[in-house]
């Protein structure tokens, strides 16, 4: 098979690496066209010297090709896949760095929640010019798969602006499956089935079956509050089970960012995270990640380099959608996965307009999603807060309104739990004036937040959040790789 995939922002070089290596896993796509588009040339001649060193060890005959000029790595490619971040680490640290000030913690900031929307905002206008240019010079039909967060607001906005056949892929119902697999005991993933639904970041295992067994919400709890590690990695998503009676795909730290009960009081945090990773609930723990992985990346490239001259093995291919759904599109052979895509009733009790994440089975007719599945009230109501918060987010960013930025920021379950309506007027106000290079659709919102916050009387805090580590230098994060490998 020969045929154009075009990967945007693939300057994200760990996972373009692993996406480009699940696609040469599959035999049939061992002649197809890569290319690359980043706007950073140097993140993309990092990522262009690692592809090219895993198709000259492998002996494929895949092209690959990079590209600062978007429109050209798009024209002619079937298949579209964006992994970006508007803005980069700069603009994310504002997105913890503000909320912070007034009193909003937050672990991720992705998704939604203050950093989340502003996110969004950054994002909205970007991925409708990928639309534009997908529409214009891409394949004919061309299919635009969405990795990046925030993911129900990109999705929803490609999809309802940018008029493009769009799905967004994330990998947290994955790793959700695998650690229920663990606890329960099983030999391999494989032996669970699920059913797994809601919308990204919030979804809920609501069917669970164990070579055949069904799973009930007692036998979960007491598995997880038997397991020396999830016990107290995941304190608070076993609350939330215990509570809910379904356990939630994503994790401790992601988790308590969503909801407006466990990080809206400073001295109640700490009892519901766990500091053993950044994952589990630190104060802008994705953040010093993120910062450390691309200072460790810049540091020991020589060496992921070298790593890529190795032979490829389809039996350590990721569970990561994008090759899979590719795989069954282009072959035939049917993929069953979990996809963020328009409800339009797939979800009984969910809006009709909502992307939700949810099953589907891919073949060559397309991604067909199962429908008739209702969650728990629970859940859906849980699902509702944040569905009327991407829905204004999304339209704010296109239409740039920021009195209704304002207004969703204010309906964000974790914002309303810690700020007042005068604290959170004036947090977005100081965030947009912040990023206001990313943000060109609130270009005449500007000055008058400048001059609002010149004159404001709300108080802020110099505060670093309830649970925030520094950032590790290179010496520190070689020591601790070091000692890890003596301990093994």
């Amino acid at each position: 098979m020969s045929f154009k995939i075009a990967i945007i922002g693939a300057g994200s070089v760990g996972f373009t690496k692993k996406l480009f290596t699940d696609l040469l896993c599959v035999p049939e796509f061992r002649d197809i066209e890569v290319a690359l588009t980043d706007i950073s040339q140097h993140n993309l001649d990092m990522i262009r010297a690692i592809l090219d060193k895993i198709v000259e060890a492998n002996g494929f005959p895949v092209k690959v090709t990079a590209h600062t000029d978007r429109r050209r790595a798009l024209e002619g490619a079937k298949y579209i896949i964006s992994c970006v971040r508007v803005g980069g680490l700069e603009a994310y640290a504002d997105d913890i760095r503000i909320p912070l000030k007034y009193g909003i913690d937050q672990c991720v900031g992705d998704t939604i929640c203050a950093g989340g929307i502003l996110y969004g905002q950054r994002n909205i206008p970007v991925i409708l010019d990928f639309c534009k240019d997908i529409r214009e010079v891409a394949a004919p039909g061309a299919k635009f798969l969405n990795y990046a967060n925030p993911m129900a607001m990109n999705t929803w906005a490609a999809i309802e602006y940018g008029k493009v056949d769009t799905v967004g892929l994330c990998h947290g119902v994955q790793h959700g499956a695998e650690q229920i697999a663990e606890i329960l005991g099983a030999k391999s993933p494989s032996e669970l089935d699920y059913i797994c639904s809601g919308i990204n970041h919030q979804t809920w295992f609501i069917d669970l079956r164990l070579n055949g067994r069904k799973i009930g919400k007692e036998e979960l709890v007491a598995a997880f509050e038997a397991h020396p590690v999830f016990s107290q990695q995941e304190k608070l998503r076993i609350d939330v089970l215990k509570r809910f009676g379904v356990y939630s795909t994503e994790s401790n730290g992601h988790l308590s960012e969503y909801l407006p009960w466990y990080r809206k009081r400073p001295e109640e945090i700490a009892r519901w995270i766990d500091m053993s990773d950044w994952i589990h609930g630190e104060t802008g723990g994705y953040l010093r990640h993120s910062t450390e992985t691309r200072n460790w990346f810049e540091t020991e490239f020589p060496q992921f380099l070298a790593s890529a001259a190795k032979p490829i093995d389809p039996a350590k291919r990721s569970n990561e959608h994008a090759s899979h759904i590719l795989e069954a599109l282009e072959t035939g052979r049917v993929y069953r996965g979990h996809f963020n895509v328009k409800n339009n009733g797939v979800i009984s009790n969910l809006p009709a307009d909502s992307i939700i994440e949810s099953p589907g089975f891919v073949d060559r007719f397309g991604i067909n999603m199962v429908s008739g599945i209702t969650l728990p009230e629970a859940c859906a109501a849980t699902c509702m807060a944040s569905i009327n918060v991407q829905r204004m987010s999304v339209h704010a960013a296109v239409s740039g309104d920021i009195d209704l930025l304002k207004l969703a920021v204010l309906h964000d379950p974790l914002v309303g739990a810690v700020a007042t309506p005068e604290e959170v007027w004036q947090m977005v106000d100081e965030m947009v004036v912040a990023q206001a290079r990313w943000l060109p659709q609130y270009a005449d919102a500007v000055p008058a937040a400048k001059e609002r916050l010149a004159n404001s009387s709300v108080k802020t805090r110099d505060w670093a959040g309830a649970a925030r580590r520094n950032v590790r230098s290179i010496e520190e994060l070689r020591a601790e790789k070091s000692a890890l490998k003596k301990a093994v």
